[in-house]
């Protein structure tokens, strides 16, 4: 316990109301003063002038614990709103805008809460394992209604708080019964990834994915780098829109990993957080997951429906783990509700009640699809405008139809740390230190500007 020095200046009994509330002093001249402080007694000599005593402070049995440094996504954001500068831009988190760069709630989210509210329904607790009706239309939006997994009941699908929450379990279901196993994450990746493989101790390495040299994917290294995994490996693939490269296989690419995972028997686990979102069509973004599913191979699918549907703090996902067998799947279900027991006992019902009704209405979800598409064409549209611009303005020669070829709201623009900071600094445009940029937060109206600044960066800044 440490102790600290407390000095009082007494030059008289009229000492301030304030001091003489917290201290009570009882003054005897000629004998030693009594002190009392927040109700502990302490003695001590005269002093005509000053009355000096020591006073036990407690020290925090929190004091070793460091400051954690900020968030470098959402920190972005922070630094974006106490900027005043009028041109500014958010391109650092991944939420879609308008084109007035607002937030967006889809027509059919509202029809949806209509509709709860129009039935009454209550807030009882769900199961741990999620809403029921949730859990089937979220099952057969990622593999087709009509699969035979879904028949045979293959698929162990639980809610989770989203894409995070549902990777997160995913990972204790990893340690606690694939002990030793490792994942393997693509460089770059979201950066959030390696936070939850590290926090459920899940071991992971990277594979090559991005090359900066041609600003695409280093398809033969991805390849190597699978290949020289030991056996048995997990190898977490983003199931369509690469956070952050937006670079995505080809179809015959995705083909050739799928060979390589089945040779080294490696358990393929997909993360999809943009279905529908990326090219606006549910099935097209759902392919390479099915490809797999096809191969009657076991693969774990977390999803999320932050993007495609907007919801970004309802926190509703899922995670779904194909087995071989249906009572496999049983029991991969009743480890999944275990583990999700003590973590957060049972998942928020809103969320999974929007779901249900969009995917499970006919016409909402035929609603849904056309409005998909909507947001997945204005992100199109900026991006082919940034390229235009970028090509009008930069008389280098270079060529920027990277651009182009990158899919979903994100855009991994070629710039280095020192160039990213140039773009805020000197243009007020936030965004990651990855050279990240989300075009969801970009309108038309200012894709010049941006040109502006990404030519500015390249080629002044080192």
């Amino acid at each position: 316990m440490a102790s600290a020095m407390l000095s009082l200046a007494s030059a008289s009994p009229s000492a301030s109301l304030s001091l003489q509330e917290n201290l009570k002093i009882s003054w005897k001249r000629g004998t030693s003063s009594r002190i009392n402080f927040l109700g502990s007694d302490f003695s001590k000599t005269k002093s005509f002038t000053r009355t000096s005593m020591t006073v036990a402070v407690k020290v925090s049995r929190f004091n070793d614990i460091t400051m954690a440094p900020p968030d470098p996504i959402l920190g972005v954001s922070e630094a974006f709103k106490a900027d005043t500068h009028e041109m500014k831009l958010n391109l650092g988190v991944g939420a879609y805008r308008t084109e007035d760069l607002q937030p967006y709630v889809l027509n059919v989210v509202k029809k949806a809460e209509n509709l709860m509210l129009e039935r009454e329904e209550n807030k009882e607790y769900l199961p741990i394992e999620g809403l029921a009706a949730f859990n089937k239309v979220t099952a057969e939006l990622m593999f087709g209604a009509d699969n035979a997994l879904i028949q045979q009941q293959r698929v162990a699908t639980v809610q989770g708080l989203s894409g995070t929450g549902s990777l997160r379990l995913a990972a204790a279901l990893m340690e606690r019964y694939f002990s030793g196993a490792k994942v393997l994450i693509s460089s770059p990746t979201w950066g959030n990834h390696k936070n939850i493989f590290n926090d459920a101790r899940v071991p992971w390495s990277e594979y090559r994915y991005y090359d900066p040299k041609t600003v695409g994917l280093d398809f033969d290294g991805m390849i190597s780098d699978i290949k020289a995994a030991p056996d048995g490996s997990f190898v977490l693939l983003h199931g369509c829109a690469h956070n952050p490269t937006g670079i995505d296989p080809t179809p015959e690419q995705w083909e050739k990993i799928a060979d390589v995972i089945q040779e080294k028997n490696h358990i393929p686990f997909f993360d999809v957080a943009y279905q529908g979102f990326a090219s606006g069509s549910l099935d097209e973004d759902a392919s390479s997951v099915r490809l797999f599913a096809a191969r009657g191979m076991e693969l774990l699918v977390a999803q999320s429906y932050s993007k495609n549907l907007g919801l970004y703090a309802e926190r509703i996902g899922a995670i779904n783990i194909v087995c071989a067998s249906s009572d496999a799947a049983a029991r991969v279900k009743s480890q999944l509700k275990r583990l999700a027991r003590p973590m957060y006992s049972n998942p928020p019902i809103h969320g999974a009640r929007i779901v249900s009704n969009v995917v499970g209405n006919p016409e909402l979800f035929n609603e849904w699809k056309e409005e998909m598409e909507m947001m997945a064409g204005r992100i199109k549209s900026v991006r082919q405008k940034l390229y235009d611009s970028l090509c009008a303005k930069d008389k280098s020669g270079k060529d920027w139809s990277f651009i182009l070829k990158q899919i979903g709201m994100f855009s991994f623009t070629g710039l280095n740390i020192t160039q990213s900071e140039n773009m805020t600094n000197k243009w007020h445009v936030y965004m990651t230190k990855d050279g990240r940029i989300s075009l969801a937060g970009l309108s038309s109206a200012k894709c010049e500007y941006l040109a502006d600044a990404i030519v500015d960066s390249y080629h002044n800044v080192k």
